[in-house]
């Protein structure tokens, strides 16, 4: 609607057809309401195969990885191992059986999902074609390079310990 028609009289049809104006139910009317909802929700779910499914599930883990990597806030609960692990069950497969699929060791998989090692560069690749392409390779080494951006930037340790191996420093301030 443009500013001049708003100051002038509006019809009820018109109105219908640019503002929701909601409407109270009663206990009753809201419950049949809810009802109905859950009833079309459930004929619209009906008709959906498994192989739909899983390609929304895929895409659903590719969003929020997607979310993540665009947030600048290192979250430690998002980890490579985190996503790995949800990609796994997603899949409704145990870790050995998909170690198999992605012809990994299963230790180096439970490693890899319990943050205790760093995953291998061909390991993203391999995710990439398991998830025929749905997560892309970059995602999965982005995640990776998060976690260790921020260690690098937060560990203290590290820098003392390195801090004995470099010679003359720039004397620039």
């Amino acid at each position: 609607m443009n500013n001049r028609k708003t100051s002038t009289k509006v019809t009820p049809a018109e109105l219908a057809g640019d503002v929701f104006i909601a409407a109270t139910l009663t206990s009753s009317q809201k419950k049949e309401a809810d009802k109905q909802l859950a009833e079309a929700r459930k004929k619209n779910k009906k008709p959906m195969t498994e192989e739909v499914r899983m390609s929304l599930m895929l895409f659903h883990i590719r969003f929020r990885i997607e979310d993540y990597l665009e947030n600048k806030e290192y979250d430690p609960k998002m980890s490579f191992g985190y996503f790995l692990k949800e990609y796994i069950n997603l899949l409704n497969l145990k870790r050995k059986e998909f170690a198999e699929q992605i012809s990994i060791d299963e230790t180096l998989l439970s490693q890899l999902i319990n943050m205790h090692r760093m995953p291998p560069d061909y390991l993203a690749i391999r995710l990439e074609i398991h998830s025929n392409n749905k997560i892309p390779a970059n995602y999965w080494y982005k995640l990776v390079e998060r976690e260790k951006e921020h260690h690098i930037r937060t560990d203290k340790g590290l820098r003392r310990r390195e801090r004995k191996f470099v010679h003359n420093r720039l004397a620039v301030s």
